[in-house]
């Protein structure tokens, strides 16, 4: 079960990703179809077109693995901000 403290950081969380996520320019997303070298009977220059569809996707995936990354330190930044302003004097 979820307690509202987790609720409410997993939602604080949610709302840096889509903030990061506004910032951005033009967001890529991942190629879903699949190259003809990933099927039988492909072209010659198959090999090719898969391998640039793989490290295209690749490179998609890590720009998002770091927005989340992003996200995750924000929000332990503001975390460790609330702790500190929490303390007792």
């Amino acid at each position: 079960m979820c307690t509202n403290g987790i609720k409410e950081r997993r939602q604080r969380l949610h709302d840096i990703l889509l903030a990061l996520l506004a910032q951005q320019g033009d967001l890529e997303l991942m190629d879903v179809d699949n190259p003809s070298g990933l099927v039988a009977g492909g072209s010659r220059d198959a090999p090719a077109d898969a391998a640039r569809w793989l490290e295209r996707n690749r490179r998609v995936l890590q720009r998002y693995q770091a927005l989340v990354r992003t996200a995750v330190t924000l929000d332990a930044l503001l975390d460790a901000e609330d702790g500190i302003a929490q303390e007792p004097s």
